[in-house]
């Protein structure tokens, strides 16, 4: 690839080193520093960033390039990769060229220029999303891959903080010294996400409570926001004086300042282990990315303005000034990268892409059936594992327990088997849960495993996917399912991607449980009722339970988080709130949907596994949660008529258990599918299209919720799934 020069930037940088006169000091806001090492070091790693940008850019022009947002302007950012060391993990702004490079500058046998043009070009090289992402990340160099959701990355890098200290308590080994400072950068525009807020909220939060969290937030503030100007002073207006988080300031133009604050900055984080705010006032320079274009929202005056303000023009300045190079030499320097960065872009072309779906999927599901079964078998030397009543709050609890009881005991189980587990979200600790499903946990294991956390959903599930890149194994609650979409973009956008833009090398194991679905009787509306799980159903890779059974429910936990724990899995275990302290199903006090506690060893439910009743052979009813109890009436009643009715309690709605669903309506050619969710974008679409999908050519129908939000009351029963629309149905069916 020929060099380019075809960039207003790249001339302006040229002519103004070129006009500085030998002996006279250049222009800028510094004098002499001596620092001239560490200068020599910046422009380097500024002058490939900038280098890179215009290669991107002419590879974008050939079609051979993609998703070009360059970092230009945004450089001074390599004084604060120069301020921290190589095993500080990095959640960086998409801005970041200049940080990579000097990192990369921190280890040796490293190739940033490559590693960066290899995503340009998608190639399956690439160190760290192997051609599916054009991101800055490499394990080896501590720096996580972003998104490009704004402000996404926030709450995990406050989760990773408060990671590295709780996993140290707890003596678990991380990949990152104890001492280490996380740095997170973002920009201006993002600053005023409402994803950034709350965990800035939750950073100051922690440090308030004294919970040591060791967090460099860096401000990369350019003044826009695409074509959005910031108001002039916001960000220090709104981060200069808030009370408990000290705040850096420094000019892009100014490299020396840069580097010494950045220092400063990154020293006073790693020795006080609390949140600061670095402002780092920066420029945009050639457009927000490849395709856009900046004069239909910008003068010709106002970019020749950002031109003089270029921190690669500063640093070369600078080097004059202190007398490292003179400036025939800083140009020779610039020229040379720009050479070196064509041909590894000539190079970068020529390298292997992603050709087929397993290549570019596999780091998105990874399963170890055997390895899972092992974990959730492993034998446990607790009370949790005990066949006899323990005692819970100075009751003596049964043998045969609800569904309620049957997770809290195994989450106790879970506890008491692995160090790594924590368990943790809204009212969880002291109280127990608002339905008590964590009851005794935090009085058992105490509060550096069990813990409260803040109301904010986005912050309990930032702090999961922090834990999990420690070493941990995080078990956090949301308390309602209608509270989980206020922050489903932290499962959706970085917890389940985080394993494909990294090609498995990180990944966010967890178990979100999440109480939800409806008929809570005297409770609540749709806020607590809410039977909305289609966000759920389509983000690839995302394991999704809905046990019904007490029984079922504890095996299923089990194997939620030993597929976190041996395949770095994300799980989301739905526990349908109206049967946690059911105990009859067919008449009073028949202890019907009670269930004696799987003992270890025995209980584990493989992913994507149904479970069957009765073996009829006229119908098959399909349904999950709380649609298996009705079912099973239903059935019985049928039964007594004379009809064979089989019910499939699906279990997992991802992986959805398609073989044995296709088996038992193949068993009687009928498919009732009763789904308390709704009708549009609820479980019953995914079991029509699967049973299509297989070569099902017999009768389907389904009775659903309608597409209603919930209301309270009796009026909830008009528009939610009832046994005798159930009954009607199969009895028409027959």
């Amino acid at each position: 690839m020929n060099p380019q020069r075809s960039e207003p930037v790249d001339e302006n940088f040229l002519r103004e080193v070129s006009g500085l006169e030998q002996g006279a000091p250049p222009p800028g806001p510094e004098p002499g520093s001596g620092r001239g090492s560490g200068l020599l070091e910046l422009f380097d790693s500024q002058a490939g960033s900038r280098h890179l940008d215009f290669a991107a850019r002419e590879l974008g022009r050939r079609g051979s390039g993609y998703y070009s947002i360059g970092s230009s302007g945004h450089e001074s950012n390599a004084a604060v990769a120069a301020a921290l060391r190589a095993t500080d993990p990095a959640l960086l702004h998409y801005r970041s060229g200049g940080f990579y490079l000097r990192r990369a500058a921190q280890r040796s046998g490293t190739a940033p220029l490559r590693d960066v043009l290899l995503g340009v070009v998608a190639a399956a090289e690439e160190p760290i999303a192997g051609g599916r992402h054009k991101v800055f990340g490499n394990a080896e160099l501590s720096v996580l891959p972003q998104t490009s959701t704004i402000a996404s990355h926030l709450p995990r890098a406050v989760g990773l903080a408060f990671s590295l200290e709780r996993s140290g308590k707890l003596g678990v080994e991380s990949e990152w010294p104890r001492d280490s400072v996380v740095v997170c950068s973002f920009g201006d525009a993002s600053a005023n996400h409402s994803t950034a807020a709350g965990a800035i909220n939750a950073a100051l939060h922690c440090a308030y409570r004294m919970i040591p969290l060791p967090l460099l937030l860096v401000c990369e503030d350019n003044g826009i926001g695409i074509s959005v100007p910031t108001p002039e002073g916001w960000i220090q207006r709104t981060f200069g004086s808030r009370a408990g988080l000290p705040y850096f300031a420094a000019e892009g133009n100014a490299p020396v300042e840069c580097l010494d604050t950045a220092e400063r900055a990154a020293d006073w984080v790693r020795r006080h282990r609390k949140p600061a705010f670095l402002h780092l006032r920066t420029v945009r320079l050639m457009g927000h990315a490849g395709s856009d274009v900046e004069t239909g929202y910008r003068s010709r005056d106002e970019i020749n303005a950002e031109h003089r303000r270029d921190p690669l023009l500063a640093t070369g300045r600078a080097l004059v000034r202190d007398g490292v190079l003179r400036p025939r030499e800083v140009i020779e320097r610039y020229e040379a990268k720009r050479s070196e960065v064509a041909e590894t872009a000539e190079w970068a072309l020529g390298r292997p892409k992603l050709t087929s779906r397993a290549e570019i999927s596999a780091p998105i599901a990874r399963e170890t059936p055997e390895g899972i079964a092992a974990r959730a078998h492993s034998p446990v030397a607790s009370a949790a594992e005990r066949s006899s009543p323990v005692e819970r709050g100075g009751a003596t609890e049964p043998s045969a327990l609800t569904l309620a009881q049957s997770i809290n005991r195994a989450l106790e189980e879970e506890l008491e088997r692995d160090g790594r587990v924590l368990v943790f979200g809204q009212d969880v600790a002291r109280k127990g849960g608002v339905y008590g499903v964590t009851r005794g946990l935090w009085k058992k294991f105490g509060a550096g495993r069990v813990f409260d956390t803040l109301l904010d959903e986005q912050s309990i599930l930032g702090t999961a996917l922090g834990a999990g890149l420690t070493g941990l194994l995080p078990v956090p609650e949301i308390q309602y399912l209608a509270y989980l979409h206020n922050a489903a973009d932290q499962i959706r956008g970085e917890a389940s991607t985080t394993g494909f833009f990294s090609s498995g090398r990180y990944s966010n194991p967890m178990v979100v449980r999440v109480p939800g679905y409806a008929y809570q009787r005297g409770f609540g509306g749709h806020f607590h009722n809410d039977n909305s799980v289609a966000a759920l159903l389509d983000i690839p890779g995302l394991v999704v339970a809905s046990p019904a059974k007490p029984d079922d429910a504890a095996a299923m936990l089990r194997t939620c988080v030993a597929a976190a724990a041996v395949d770095g899995r994300v799980c989301v275990f739905l526990e349908p709130i109206a049967l946690y302290h059911t105990r009859d199903l067919h008449e009073h006090d028949d202890e019907g949907w009670t269930a004696r506690y799987p003992a270890v060893g025995s209980g584990h439910v493989p992913l994507g596994t149904a479970r069957q009743y009765f073996e009829g052979s006229d119908l098959t009813l399909v349904t999950t949660g709380n649609g298996l109890a009705m079912s099973l009436r239903v059935a019985r009643r049928l039964a007594q008529r004379g009809v064979g009715v089989r019910v499939l309690d699906l279990r997992w709605l991802a992986p959805l258990p398609r073989e044995q669903l296709f088996t038992a309506a193949e068993a009687t050619g009928k498919v009732l599918i009763a789904d308390e969710t709704r009708t549009s974008g609820g479980i019953s679409e995914r079991v029509v299209t699967a049973l299509i999908d297989s070569g099902f050519t017999g009768s389907i129908r389904r009775v659903t919720s309608e597409d209603s939000f919930i209301p309270l009351g009796e009026a909830a029963y008009r528009v939610l799934l009832d046994e005798a629309g159930v009954e009607k149905a199969a009895l028409e069916m027959l």
